[in-house]
């Protein structure tokens, strides 16, 4: 009876021990410690509220508390693409870090001698959008945008630098440099340089051209057409300015047809100002854009050949009156007119226009001795001659047309007579030399080009 006893007290023990054991395991399992609805037995991630149970990998973790979830071998943490298991993602980029290179586009010459104060550099950086600072002589840097102009330099060397800056700020820590040297001797001869039909966004004549002036001191002219296709603010401020414009201080224009493409001309007479009708002050659009000026002991007129928009063209119109009156009042014992339509043309593509005869007689008969002119693309010159064509070494006006100001080339027709020199396969700019009674001229060609053209003549 006493082992019975026994027994059942050693039994009752060990039912104590393992209710005491199980009972914790029991509540542990049947629980719901993250409170997601999933009792801790089922739950993947029993610590870590997760009701939907996402296992990505597999392996029986839920992906809240899987340090790898794509089961790739990779920790999470480092893991580029810790959903994908074949790093298919692209990892973003790492930080732009590198700076930009600045290029020299157009100016002096390293090591070059100039003949003029004045000089215009344009530049470039290998990112887009950079910005520039840029230095001259030692001056410290200062923002700047291309093409950065210089006025009234003293004689002497100078060095001018620039730097670019890119988006994300790292700037070029070797500036480009030009290093260069003015001697802008005080010439009583003016120089007269220039062409017509000049810029376009879609040729590099013109970058080619505006070289040449470079390193040519003196007045520019321009004989129409200035820039392609229809002389807009926006093809003015991007298609001649970063050319032919950093030397627009020095010019003195004229209009042509593809200006009055935009109504009134207003792109052409806004980005010239004054300049391109000097009698009306302010002018923006519909100016008359003829006017006249010495230069030296000649007196130069400018005429706007689309006369057919300021009054007419005809001998008793606005711009011949005026005309009559301008040669009058300045006897000059050499004259020089320029416009954009040619009396006399051997180009196939326009040829001779007799609409400017009328001006062209006012100047025979004040005994005017140069008429340059653009229109045809090409270079040409002429004998002196009548409006009518005949030859007059005695008081026949010389024509150069000058088309060749970087837009494009035209082939050559019929050749009129009196025509004496002809070329239509090279840009290049006329020079004029203006003594006191006669004149030099040299055409000269864009770098690579071999045709030029030069001679002497006097005044009548």
């Amino acid at each position: 009876m006493l082992r019975t006893y026994q027994r059942l007290a050693v039994a009752f023990v060990l039912a104590l021990v393992a209710l005491a054991l199980c009972a914790p395991l029991a509540s542990a399992v049947g629980s719901d410690w993250d409170a997601d609805g999933i009792r801790n037995g089922l739950d993947n991630c029993a610590k870590q509220y997760n009701p939907d149970q996402t296992d990505l990998d597999g392996d029986g973790n839920g992906d809240v508390c899987d340090s790898d979830r794509d089961g790739d071998g990779q920790l999470d943490a480092v893991d580029p693409c810790p959903d994908d298991a074949l790093d298919g993602c692209v990892a973003p980029p790492p930080p732009d870090t590198t700076p930009p290179e600045t290029t020299i586009t157009a100016g002096p010459a390293e090591g070059s001698t100039i003949t003029q104060a004045d000089v215009s550099f344009s530049f470039s950086s290998s990112e887009a959008n950079s910005t520039f600072s840029c230095q001259l002589d030692g001056s410290g840097f200062s923002p700047c945008t291309s093409p950065k102009t210089y006025d009234s330099l003293a004689n002497g060397s100078h060095t001018f630098y620039v730097t670019a800056t890119d988006a994300a700020g790292n700037t070029d820590a070797t500036p480009a440099r030009r290093t260069w040297t003015v001697n802008a001797t005080t010439q009583s001869d003016p120089v007269f340089v220039g062409a017509g039909d000049i810029a376009s966004c879609a040729s590099s004549g013109d970058e080619a051209t505006a070289n040449l002036l470079d390193g040519i001191p003196g007045t520019v002219y321009t004989l129409g057409d200035n820039v392609y296709d229809s002389g807009t603010d926006a093809e003015f401020a991007n298609c001649y300015n970063p050319s032919w414009g950093r030397h627009k201080a020095r010019t003195k224009p004229s209009v042509g047809n593809h200006e009055y493409r935009t109504a009134g001309a207003s792109g052409y007479y806004k980005y010239f100002g004054n300049a391109a009708s000097p009698t009306e002050p302010g002018c923006t659009v519909n100016c008359k854009g003829y006017y006249s000026y010495d230069l030296g002991a000649w007196h130069i007129i400018a005429l706007n050949s689309m006369c057919e928009n300021v009054g007419g063209c005809g001998a008793t119109s606005p711009m011949v009156t005026w005309l009559k009156g301008a040669l009058a009042t300045n006897p000059s014992s050499c004259t020089l007119a320029y416009w954009h339509h040619p009396v006399f043309s051997s180009g196939s593509t326009h040829g001779n226009d007799p609409k400017m005869i009328p001006s062209w007689d006012a100047l025979y008969a004040a005994g005017a001795d140069v008429v340059l002119s653009g229109h045809d693309h090409d270079y040409e010159r002429f004998a002196p001659q009548t409006s009518s064509g005949v030859g007059d070494p005695a008081r026949g006006i010389r024509e150069f047309v000058v088309g060749t100001g970087g837009r494009s080339h035209y082939a050559f027709g019929t050749i009129r007579a009196n025509s004496e020199v002809r070329n239509s396969d090279t840009y290049g700019v006329l020079k004029l030399a203006l003594h006191a009674s006669s004149y030099e001229w040299q055409f000269v060609p864009e770098a690579g080009k071999t045709f030029s053209d030069s001679g002497s003549g006097s005044c009548h």
